[in-house]
């Protein structure tokens, strides 16, 4: 449905097309009839398409409608996953001990549905070894190769080389 007025809007045009609340038609009818209408089965006279010839109206209960409707988002953001962006830091010195160690946690967050971006820091003229780095993001990712993909492969960027793995699809 497009936007909804309430019948005051209704009141300005003449003949408006009415809706049951049952949803049959009821034809085109003059506009305090039809509230007249509405007001007697104790429910609102909505305009639905306030742009059709002549307006379409619909007889519902306008309070329960938005309820049901904010029911329904909160129901779809309740199974919409959001992915977050996780961050694990390493150097250019790390032993082997610590890479399991953070692959083992970078294991949780993509088994969790997470991405993961896992940056190697250079500090001084570390900047120039940009191989070394390398190394160490293929060794990272080959610990987590059967649960991950590489979405970005490994930049250096300043003095730092970043690399970005998300989940496997199932």
């Amino acid at each position: 449905m497009s936007k909804d007025f309430t019948c005051n809007e209704a009141i300005r045009v003449r003949e408006v097309r009415v809706i049951g609340d049952d949803g049959s038609q009821l034809g085109i009818l003059q506009t305090k009839e039809a509230q007249k209408m509405a007001y007697e089965k104790e429910l609102d006279l909505v305009m639905i398409s306030p742009n059709a010839n002549p307006p379409v109206c619909k007889i519902m209960d306008l309070g329960k409608y938005i309820y049901e409707q904010t029911k329904k988002e909160k129901e779809a953001k309740k199974k919409q996953k959001v992915t977050t962006l996780k961050e694990i830091r390493c150097s250019l010195t790390i032993e082997e001990n610590d890479i399991a160690i953070k692959a083992k946690n970078a294991r949780k967050f993509l088994l969790d549905g997470d991405k993961v971006k896992i940056t190697v820091r250079f500090k001084g003229r570390e900047a120039t070894l940009g191989h070394i780095g390398q190394k160490i993001l293929q060794n990272f990712v080959s610990k987590l190769e059967d649960v991950c993909v590489v979405e970005k492969p490994a930049k250096h960027e300043g003095r730092n080389m970043t690399m970005v793995v998300g989940p496997k699809k199932a």
